[in-house]
């Protein structure tokens, strides 16, 4: 295929795709600058809240083109969010800080942890969603989810002093509903028991009342499955069906140990 051909198939192509990276990268940007603007002591707080405002416009108007210039979904409506936004994260971060014995600091939290900063950008991107701005929490959520190995979707209803630890592989889907004062540890899935298309406005995941536990690699699925309060999920359980409060739940493997010098 000559060159000519080649651009010509491919811009083909590309018309049925509506798709620009642009707002990928734009989100990205924003996403970037406002965790700066909030906890960064060395950016300038105003220079950043124009640039914000800048980056706003912009990647609402990739996001919504049918709205660009019109009244709606103002970078003031965002604005409104931040002080509670700023409050929020600073009690995930000092319950990281107050509960992981490895925390040497509040510092460390906000500039080495992991969990911190995915609960961070799911934090903004849920702002954007209640605004109803497509693509754009998506994009945010997803950004934290390639840096961190923590993947929650920014639908999720998240509580007051959210702690996760570690964090690697942990997801939390999207109608998700996690009370106050929640630890959970890393490979946690709060998920669906089926993926169809036709449950998309249904609550497909699970409840976590408020100071519950969930250890490793726990499994909790069902949008009818609700953890009562204080409970605590063990590593590696399996959960599809409700628990009461104040329950310990665990799953007891059976493990041999065999002595080679026995085996011999």
């Amino acid at each position: 295929m000559d060159h000519s051909k080649l651009i010509s198939a491919i811009n083909k192509q590309k018309e049925e795709i509506n798709v620009s990276m642009t707002l990928k990268l734009e989100s990205q940007r924003f996403t970037q600058l406002l965790f700066r603007a909030l906890f960064d002591r060395t950016t300038d707080t105003e220079k950043a809240i124009e640039e914000l405002e800048s980056l706003f416009i912009v990647i609402r108007d990739l996001a919504c083109p049918h709205i660009a210039d019109k009244p709606c979904k103002r970078w003031g409506d965002f604005c409104l969010s931040i002080p509670y936004l700023f409050s929020s994260l600073k009690k995930d971060a000092a319950t990281i800080y107050e509960n992981d014995p490895a925390a040497a600091s509040i510092e460390e939290v906000y500039l080495a942890y992991p969990g911190f900063y995915a609960i961070a950008i799911y934090r903004m991107a849920r702002e954007f969603y209640k605004l109803n701005l497509p693509l754009i929490p998506r994009l945010m959520t997803e950004y934290a989810h390639q840096l961190t190995g923590i993947d929650i979707h920014p639908g999720a209803q998240i509580g007051e002093s959210f702690f996760i630890d570690h964090g690697t592989g942990v997801v939390i889907g999207e109608t998700a509903e996690i009370h106050e004062n929640v630890k959970i540890y890393q490979g946690v899935t709060l998920g669906a028991l089926k993926v169809k298309k036709q449950l998309k406005n249904v609550k497909r995941h699970p409840t976590i009342e408020k100071n519950v536990v969930i250890y490793a690699n726990a499994s909790i699925l069902g949008g009818d499955t609700i953890i009562g309060e204080n409970s605590i999920i063990g590593g590696s359980t399996w959960l599809t069906a409700s628990v009461d409060k104040n329950s310990i739940v665990l799953h007891t493997p059976t493990v041999e140990v065999i002595s080679k010098t026995e085996k011999k």
